[in-house]
Formats: C-alpha cells, structure tokens, sequence
C-alpha cells in the first residue's frame, strides 16, 4: 500500500493496476482515489466501468485504444471479471501495447498468481493486495477515526467492539457511524455504548450458541436459534455455521496441543485475533473426539435434510437439542 500511497500523493501513475484481496472497504477505496486522482469527478467522457464475468476482451480493446477526449487520459476499471482467474492471453500481450494515454484498474477478489494476465500487470503496473488487516492496524484506524470525530475512546473499548462487530473494515465503518449518532452529546465513547447500538455479527451468536450447548444450557442454545430464524436466517445456513465453528474448535484444539501462539493460530485458522483466547477456552470443553462425533452428525443432519427424511427447521433443532442436553 505503501507505493500505491505514494503513486496516490505524486500523481504519478502506473499504465495498469490490480487491486485485490478479501477486504472490499479498501479496495473501494483505493479504486476511487485513483479514479479521483486520473480523471477529473464530472469527466464521464474518458471513463469507463465494467462489472461481471462475460466481458468482451476485444470491445475493451478498441476502448483502450482510442484517443481521451480533450483530456490527458483515459481510465477503464474492470471489478469482478475473474480475468485473473482464467485464460485472458489476448488482454495481456495487449497491455504491454497499450496507449500511455490509457490506464486499467482491475479490482478482483481473488486471482492466480500464476496466470500470465497477474505476471503481465506485476511487470508493467501496480499488483496491490488489500487483504484482511491485523490487529494493530485495525486498532489505530478505529482509535484515528474517533480522534477524527473529536471523541475518546479506551483501547479496552476498541477491543471490545472489534470482537462484537468483526474485522471487516466496511462492518466497522458503518457500526462506528451508528456508534457516533448514538453518543453524538458525549465526548467519552463507553463500554455500554458499544453494547447499546453495535449490532453482533452471525457469528458471534453461533460462538454463544456452542458456548451454551458446551454448558449444556438447552434452552439457551435453542432460543439462539429461534433468534436467528426469527432474523429470517435459513435453518441449513445455521447449520453450515455451527458445523464450521465445531470445525474451528478442533483445528485450535489441535493447534493449542500443537504449542502454537494465539497469533499463529489466527493466522492459520483466519479466526479475529481479539476472540482467539474465548475460542481457545471454547475447545477446552469439548474433547477431540466429542467434536468429531458433532461434526458427523452434522454431515447426517444435512444428508437427512437433502433426501427429504426432515425438515430443515426441525432436523438442525434436533441436532442442537441432541449435544445441549445433559
């Protein structure tokens, strides 16, 4: 990101960039400053956006070819092609010809990095990965965004909301927004107000759920449920959900006997690195064996479901109700 800042700052831009990686936030953002950067915002004449799979490589081409209009340059921005993913020959030999009055912006989720499409940008352009952000970055964006906003707030708090609402920047951005309306006449942002207002991703709730079915708190394991498809959320994606946290406990289960850190542990397993201690303690109440029992039951639950033998609702009430009771 360094380089891409610098670009950014010195107006020096590169034929071709690839933005890519998990984060979506950052790729917006990056995507737009760069477009703000090349193009004037009201110069629609010179700028061209393409979203999807399916698109005409030759059509891009003859785009890419003509002169700007009455401008320095001409900006063509293709997300979400999956270009990087599969055969695109003719698109890389074209952008080593390519005009210097034109410029692409790819914006990708995921790409091959042995494609000759990747090689061809990382040679002539800019290859930039926005992936998720670590613990310490995510620490100092949220403490920078409140400073912005003339508010306080502790690192324990910060702690505490990142745990609530995840790692996903866009998620943030927007609970920090609701966050600073709801304690618009204060200056201290608190504990009880991130409990107040921030909404709990769907995977905190199945992380309490299996805590209550571990305590054997039956009740409580099934009124997270009657929760969640009170939410409208599918029975069978509850299930999905359930099966990969079970599936997480065993792999940190496995890794905590293993001697690994709790850093190297949410690097491998992809879990928030502010909740790796509570999944750490979770996988402590479930034997290795107890949780692969759960997990082929879950595979019977779902061959269950498909074949028609239950219903979805009650065949994943069935399977909470069998591991919550005493």
């Amino acid at each position: 990101m360094k380089s891409l800042n610098e670009d950014l700052k010195t107006g020096q831009f590169n034929k071709v960039y690839l933005l890519y990686g998990e984060e979506a936030y950052l790729k917006k953002q990056y995507k737009d400053k760069l477009r703000k950067g090349m193009l004037p915002a009201d110069d629609t004449m010179n700028y061209a956006y393409y979203e999807g799979k399916g698109i005409s490589i030759p059509e891009i081409i003859d785009l890419a070819e003509t002169l700007p209009f009455f401008a320095e340059r001409r900006l063509i921005v293709l997300e979400d092609t999956g270009l990087f993913k599969g055969a695109s020959q003719e698109l890389a030999d074209y952008l080593r010809e390519m005009p210097g009055t034109t410029h692409m912006i790819f914006v990708e989720t995921e790409v091959d990095k042995r494609g000759k499409l990747y090689k061809t940008v990382q040679s002539i352009g800019r290859v930039v990965e926005l992936g998720r952000q670590d613990e310490m970055t995510l620490l100092r964006w949220v403490a920078g965004t409140v400073k912005r906003e003339g508010k306080q707030i502790s690192e324990s708090t910060i702690r505490h909301f990142l745990s609530k609402v995840g790692t996903d920047m866009e998620n943030i951005q927007k609970e920090l927004e609701k966050l600073f309306c709801y304690t618009m006449e204060k200056q201290t942002i608190a504990m009880e107000d991130v409990e107040a207002i921030c909404t709990v991703q769907i995977t905190n709730q199945i992380f309490d759920m299996v805590n209550a079915v571990a305590d054997k708190e039956q009740r409580k394991a099934l009124g997270y449920y009657y929760d969640l498809l009170a939410l409208k959320e599918p029975a069978m994606r509850i299930l999905f959900l359930l099966s990969r946290q079970f599936k997480l406990l065993l792999e940190v289960k496995a890794m905590d006997k293993q001697g690994y850190g709790r850093k190297e542990i949410a690097e491998k397993t992809g879990i928030n690195p502010f909740v790796v201690k509570k999944y750490q303690a979770q996988a402590h109440a479930f034997s290795e064996s107890a949780l692969r029992k759960i997990l082929e039951d879950s595979l019977e639950t779902e061959e269950s479901v498909k074949t028609g033998r239950i219903t979805d609702t009650l065949g994943v009430e069935l399977f909470i109700i069998k591991y919550s009771s005493k």
